[in-house]
């Protein structure tokens, strides 16, 4: 006689979040200030002057992403998210890749904002008169001294948001009201200041220089909005799933204002020379051409603590997306496993803070650090642009009945999705196209087409993988139906009152 095993409740997580705590997670994961301080230098590298234009065409097929989202989630909340929802209205395979490249994604994001945290914090010790320590030259533009120094920041706040959602959920609401005075106040001061005369060129795509680097643009642009999802990986933690949806798109518009402000702001201040040639010491020459010490400190300060957000920011979506790959048996079970007495996935945050750490580490055969960060944001906006186009194309599929029964509902759930998805899955094609017949050889370099295609192309490549392990090996049954586990069958546990 066979025994069946009793059925075992899958793990589940507190609920204790409001709309608010998710516009933390998420603008926090955004890092605003970090992409205009670090990103807008990188995009006018590839397309001059016209970062405004960027930042708007760029917008466009993300809130259509945005909206796709919003939608499966009201009808399938699940921290898995983009997994669960694809598994399902696509095939498992799918599901599971979107799964594993974002985290992928995520765990190379936290990699390099580990070292633009030590970036910003050696520059900190510059200006403060510290230049050299037990013998060492301090270079906020090594790889290797801003990753050491980024590293001990990293697990720092990774145990902050091990001891629970609420609280790191609070001081990024902190670490943001600083961060974003003071880029209202120097970017504005900026505009109205600035040498450099406004220009409506500045806001017209067609001046881009190329068809490449109009494609390398968007997809860097798109990287910039990347982050806005944050809050729907912790919609089983809210108190009302549709809190997750307005979080997002609440974070999503602020971004755009913020991006169009700080990109008009620099473009004012900085010639194209100075925006592409400053890298991760953009804003703080920035603020150096606008104030005196030491009020030309604190844009500085500003993209430290960005950073500090958006490293703990990142850990807390990479845990949950891999909390409920391994409640559905994709992946191990120690990343499903919750603290009793926090209510989070502890060891899943631990170790994604651990792979960051390694990935760092490796990342040091690049040695400077302006070189790091073009390779690993062209590659993340791949990776991306591939998972926000499939999610788009999943809520297509869902929702394709709307389409007979209410032409206006179908066009915002099926037809704006589907155009959404086909533009960033283009950019994409287009731009791996154009990496490919760039080069004749490889080699690790931030300027090597191969190098920067083959980055996305591994991340993909480990993900299929891992899911035929997952697959015949753990025989997970989410490759038979492609539902995940349904988050909301047992009884969450209730939040302690305080």
């Amino acid at each position: 006689m066979t025994l069946t095993p009793p059925a075992v409740d899958p793990p589940v997580l507190r609920k204790s979040l409001g709309v608010l705590d998710g516009v933390a997670i998420a603008a926090s994961s955004t890092a605003a200030t970090t992409s205009i301080g670090i990103g807008l230098g990188v995009t006018a590298g590839v397309v001059g002057l016209h970062l405004p234009a960027i930042m708007l065409l760029a917008f466009l097929p993300v809130l259509g992403i945005a909206g796709a989202f919003a939608r499966l989630n009201r009808v399938e909340p699940n921290a898995g998210n983009g997994y669960v929802w694809v598994g399902r209205s696509l095939t498992p395979w799918l599901g599971f890749m979107v799964g594993w490249v974002s985290i992928v994604a995520t765990v190379a994001f936290l990699a390099y904002t580990t070292a633009i945290t030590g970036s910003a914090l050696i520059q900190l010790a510059g200006d403060a008169g510290v230049h050299r320590v037990g013998g060492l030259d301090l270079d906020p533009g090594s790889t290797a001294q801003t990753t050491a120094v980024g590293v001990v920041v990293l697990a720092a706040v990774t145990l902050t948001a091990v001891t629970g959602i609420r609280k790191a959920a609070r001081l990024q609401g902190w670490l943001l009201i600083f961060e974003y005075a003071v880029l209202l106040g120097f970017c504005g001061y900026g505009i109205v200041t600035g040498p450099h005369d406004f220009s409506l060129s500045w806001f017209n795509p067609f001046d881009i220089p190329s068809p490449t680097a109009l494609a390398q643009g968007l997809l860097l642009s798109v990287f910039c909005y990347w982050g806005f999802e944050a809050a729907f990986s912790v919609n089983e933690e809210v108190r009302d799933p549709r809190d997750a949806s307005r979080a997002g798109f609440i974070t999503l518009c602020t971004m755009l204002g913020m991006f169009l402000l700080g990109s008009i702001a620099f473009q004012r201040v900085l010639s194209e020379e100075e925006l592409a040639g400053h890298g991760a010491e953009g804003l703080a020459y920035f603020g150096e051409r606008l104030a005196s010490q030491p009020l030309a400190v604190l844009p500085l300060v500003a993209l430290m603590f960005s950073a500090v957000a958006s490293l703990q920011a990142g850990v807390i979506p990479a845990a949950r997306g891999m909390f409920a790959m391994s409640r559905d048996r994709t992946l191990g079970p120690v990343w499903s496993r919750v603290s009793p007495r926090f209510g989070t996935p502890a060891a899943g945050t631990l170790l994604i803070g651990a792979l960051a750490a390694a990935v760092a580490a490796l990342s040091l055969v690049i040695p400077r650090l302006a070189d790091l960060i073009m390779a690993t944001v062209t590659a993340v906006g791949i990776i991306v642009a591939l998972s926000y186009a499939l999610t788009a194309l999943a809520a297509a599929v869902r929702f394709r009945s709307l389409l007979r029964e209410d032409w206006r509902q179908g066009v915002r759930a099926v037809v704006l999705p589907t155009l959404s998805a086909l533009s960033l899955l283009g950019l994409g094609g287009y731009l791996g196209w154009s990496f490919y017949t760039s080069a004749d050889h490889f080699e690790v370099s931030a300027d090597n087409g191969w190098f920067l295609l083959a980055t996305p192309l591994a991340m993909i490549a480990s993900g299929f993988l891992a899911a035929a392990y997952a697959r015949w090996v753990r025989r997970s049954p989410y490759f038979r139906t492609g539902r995940g586990t349904d988050a909301e069958a047992p009884h969450l546990i209730p939040t302690t009152p305080h």
